[in-house]
């Protein structure tokens, strides 16, 4: 799994919780890539800043 999350992000105290996530994850034996982005929100931005890494990692996945 690979998460992108950004610092600056309104939603990330409250509502997205990826540390709860990435805790989870631990105690499942889950690998997990979460990868905190300083300064970024929950725009389009940020989505464009970081999809190619995202396609690369799902179709890796899908080779294998």
């Amino acid at each position: 799994i690979l998460i992108d999350q950004g610092t600056s992000d309104k939603f990330l105290a409250k509502q997205l919780l990826p540390e709860v996530f990435k805790q989870i994850c631990t105690d499942v034996n889950q690998p997990l890539n979460l990868r905190y982005q300083e300064g970024y929100d929950h725009s389009y931005y940020f989505i464009a800043s970081f999809i190619e890494d995202h396609i690369r990692h799902h179709a890796s996945a899908f080779k294998n």
